[in-house]
């Protein structure tokens, strides 16, 4: 999906703060986010991704990190019908809120996203390849500075779930996946640093084989 949250190969963002011995989690609420994210089936972390793409660009760049697993989350349990409209804000505030049943339990989680397949991959190691142009509406695990690049297939991987369109319902589709190595200057042009590279990892279907 085109949006803020996709901040590769941008710059003006400043400087990137390192923390010495940076901990975990800076607040007790971090570490709770993370807990409530594991433990809450609401599609998986596609749908999770999906949800963080989609919260408006000025709160996500104020919110955080963890900030942004919170947002995403509530999002979803609005959306599923498990948090009604106006039940955090009444919740924080002290008022009473009409409690629905219970949801009832769902599937256990699956953590895994690695699939056996019947297909043999498209690709092969040291194949030149070139990233498909993809403007999507939805979720796509293929980064806006790398479509339309030429590259090299360095790695054949195994199958894995295809997150366009497991973040939105529509099945696993595994696919085979390539880490794909990538010239700096395919990437960054003449200012590129010499001698850089970028391996990425790409699914099937964001590649064609380069004439």
């Amino acid at each position: 999906m085109n949006g803020i949250h996709d901040m590769g190969g941008m710059d003006g963002f400043g400087r990137i703060e390192v923390e010495a011995d940076e901990p975990v989690f800076h607040a007790r609420w971090e570490a709770r986010a993370f807990g409530l994210n594991l433990l809450t089936p609401l599609g998986g972390i596609d749908a999770s991704r999906h949800a963080v793409e989609r919260i408006p660009p000025a709160e996500y760049l104020s919110l955080g990190y963890y900030g942004r697993w919170l947002r995403s989350m509530e999002m979803r349990l609005l959306e599923q019908g498990l948090l009604a409209e106006g039940e955090i804000e009444a919740r924080i505030e002290g008022r009473p809120f009409p409690s629905g049943p219970p949801p009832a339990p769902g599937p256990a989680r699956d953590f895994t996203a690695r699939r056996e397949i019947e297909a043999a991959p498209r690709f092969s190691a040291g194949q030149r390849v070139r990233t498909r142009n993809l403007q999507p509406r939805g979720h796509t695990r293929l980064p806006a500075y790398a479509r339309g690049r030429r590259g090299v297939v360095a790695i054949v991987h195994p199958a894995f779930v295809l997150p366009d369109t497991s973040a939105h319902g529509l099945g696993e589709n595994p696919e085979h996946v390539y880490a794909v190595r990538f010239d700096g200057r395919e990437l960054w042009g003449d200012e590129a640093e010499p001698g850089s590279c970028v391996h990425l990892d790409c699914f099937e279907s964001y590649l064609e084989a380069e004439d």
